[in-house]
Order: structure tokens, then C-alpha cells, then sequence
């Protein structure tokens, strides 16, 4: 095999490849009205989660999720209200990222598409907010 023709070779293997991953990367802007509610139901409750957020109360996950943080940094009598906030959060999330695969058609991916939307929170995230890395707690 001569060598301008192991290159031609080698060229249309990395181009193969390359169309794989362009083809395999999920749509993370995928929108289906499943999504669409999910995503409704999470800016109604931003609404609620931010104050909570700027206290230093509760903060981003590693994981894609949020966390109570700081339950002293709410009133007692509030306490209950922002554990349920959390709670459906993170069950929004979960279905948010089920679903954007499932969209993708590609169930499987739902855990990297988590991975993805973790950071993407952090990044996203207002000055003076908490998130997690390696563990530990860490203001933005």
C-alpha cells in the first residue's frame, strides 16, 4: 500500500468518524410539548427556588440536580415549603432529561445528557450562588 493512498484511507476514516459524532450528538434544544411542560413547570418554580438560591439556602449538584444547601437559611415554618420545591425540581429535571433523549431517539444517552445539563446549570448560574465540585460546596 503505498503511502498517498494509507493517507486518502486514513482521511475518509476520520471524516467517517467525525459524521458518527456530528450525527450522534444529542439535541439538547430538542422541544416535544412533554418538554415544553417540563420546562413551563421549572421557570414557574424558578420563580420560587431564586431568593432561596441568593440566601445560600440550596445550590447546584454535580449531578444536574439541586440541593438543599443551608436549611438554616430559611425560617422554620418554611422549611417544609422548600424541601417540596426541591423535590419537584429534581423531579423535573430527571424527566427533563428522560425526555430530551427520548426525543433524540436515543433513551440510552439520558445520563450524558444529564452530565451536560449539570454543567450547563453551573455555568449558568448568578454570581453568588453555590454549586457542587468534587463534593464540596463552592460559591460562584
Amino acid at each position: 500500500m503505498t503511502k498517498q493512498l494509507m493517507m486518502v484511507l486514513f482521511s475518509a476514516v476520520l471524516l467517517m468518524s467525525s459524521m458518527q459524532f456530528v450525527q450522534a450528538a444529542a439535541d439538547l434544544e430538542a422541544n416535544t410539548p412533554v418538554i415544553s411542560a417540563i420546562k413551563t413547570s421549572m421557570q414557574t418554580r424558578h420563580v420560587q427556588l431564586q431568593s432561596h438560591y441568593s440566601a445560600g439556602a440550596i445550590g447546584l449538584t454535580e449531578d444536574g440536580m439541586i440541593a438543599v444547601k443551608d436549611a438554616g437559611a430559611v425560617p422554620l415554618s418554611q422549611r417544609g415549603a422548600l424541601a417540596g420545591l426541591v423535590k419537584d425540581e429534581n423531579a423535573d429535571r430527571v424527566r427533563l432529561y428522560k425526555e430530551i433523549a427520548v426525543a433524540n431517539g436515543h433513551p440510552e444517552w439520558q445520563g450524558e445528557i444529564q452530565s451536560t445539563f449539570a454543567g450547563r446549570w453551573i455555568d449558568k448560574a448568578q454570581a453568588g450562588w453555590f454549586y457542587q465540585r468534587a463534593g464540596a460546596w463552592v460559591k460562584k
